[in-house]
């Protein structure tokens, strides 16, 4: 376990370090060192939460789970109303607060994961029932992922799914009961593609990505451009072409490519060693967490992370359609990044008390079992 925390706490700082860097290099073409300064300022932040919610028994969040959960669709609900909702390129996303600007979905995003393992501890001798297993944890889930895809948010709706149908099966949930939710959210999905001309436009310039470089493909084109000409070693830090105004959003979304221009594929494959690494010992955690509300509150991180990297890496390298999910760690925002390193603190609490069982167990093998029933 000690291995898989040291693991963990080492691929989220070397991000975050390279993260700050790439930052630094991509605000040369314009504002300086604007964006590594504000990510430096909500890294601090996010590293304060982290520690406090590693010191902190992650058994205690079963106490505020559905509060959490109540709060983060109530700010969902806000986001939505017009003059509160802050509206920025035809969605409606951010909350702003005496000069900060929050992202409710991020909030949302570990509510659920929280509310879902505790009801996962709660019923977990019926989860294979169709009522309990699926049905009632799934009204939760379809409030949160209709608020946030009518926002319109469809990146965040998917990689929610996602998570929560993962969290749900390994909660003993039939794969057979989740076929017909997952057929009507897909249909749903294609409907409202179909019909919203924006992210049809998007789909049919990756199918043809050809024919829409120099329309709506133009950013994903771009990217590919700038990856390509990073090569195997990159052009070296700061040295960045396509980030002179030729890949939008290049400190967002499509951080991935300003680090394989200068890092080349070398260092884009060590980011993808990260994030594996990241998972891994993260789900390794899961595994040997005390209950099952440590178990499924340290799976739900691992594949939030890791699923959120993915999207985001397949994008950058037109793998996938345009998703508009920043890479965590590593891209401009402070919503996402801080609570990214509070969802890494709650895995490194849920490592922190297996340890104290294994101590245990160690010190006095006949009476382990006594002593892990005082911390239950």
């Amino acid at each position: 376990m000690k291995f898989a925390t040291t693991l963990l706490v080492f691929c989220v700082c070397a991000l975050l370090m390279l993260g700050l860097v790439i930052l630094y290099s991509a605000g040369m073409s314009g504002p300086g060192a604007k964006y590594m300064v504000s990510q430096l300022v909500w890294a601090v932040l996010g590293v304060g939460a982290c520690v406090a919610a590693t010191t902190v028994d992650y058994r205690h969040l079963k106490k505020i789970s559905w509060i959490l959960l109540g709060l983060s669709v109530l700010l969902l609900v806000a986001v939505l109303i017009p003059g509160i909702g802050k509206k920025v390129g035809g969605a409606r996303r951010w909350l702003s607060f005496a000069g900060f600007t929050i992202q409710p979905s991020e909030l949302a995003k570990i509510a659920l994961i929280i509310a879902l393992a505790h009801y996962a501890e709660l019923q977990q001798r019926h989860m294979k029932e169709l009522k309990r297993g699926l049905l009632l944890p799934g009204l939760g889930v379809v409030v949160v992922l209709g608020l946030i895809f009518r926002e319109p948010d469809y990146g965040t709706t998917m990689l929610l799914g996602c998570v929560a149908g993962i969290l749900l099966l390994l909660a003993g949930v039939r794969w057979l009961y989740l076929i017909p939710p997952v057929v009507v959210g897909l249909t749903g999905f294609v409907l409202a593609i179909a019909f919203n001309p924006i992210r049809l436009s998007r789909v049919l310039a990756w199918l043809n990505p050809e024919a829409a470089k120099d329309g709506v493909g133009y950013q994903s084109h771009q990217a590919m451009l700038a990856l390509g000409s990073g090569g195997i070693t990159g052009l070296g830090l700061g040295n960045s072409r396509q980030k002179l105004g030729f890949v939008p959003e290049h400190h967002t979304d499509f951080i991935f490519s300003v680090i394989g221009e200068e890092l080349g594929l070398i260092g884009s494959l060590v980011v993808v060693a990260l994030f594996i690494a990241l998972v891994v010992s993260a789900l390794y955690i899961a595994r040997g967490a005390r209950d099952n509300f440590g178990f499924h509150l340290a799976a739900g991180v691992a594949f939030l992370i890791g699923l959120q990297a993915f999207i985001n890496i397949g994008v950058v390298t037109s793998t996938l359609p345009n998703k508009g999910l920043p890479l965590p760690f590593v891209s401009y925002g402070g919503s996402n990044l801080f609570m990214m390193l509070t969802a890494v603190g709650l895995v490194l609490s849920v490592a922190r008390r297996a340890e104290v069982r294994e101590k245990s167990a160690r010190s006095n093998p006949f009476g382990a079992k006594e002593i892990a029933g005082q911390f239950t």
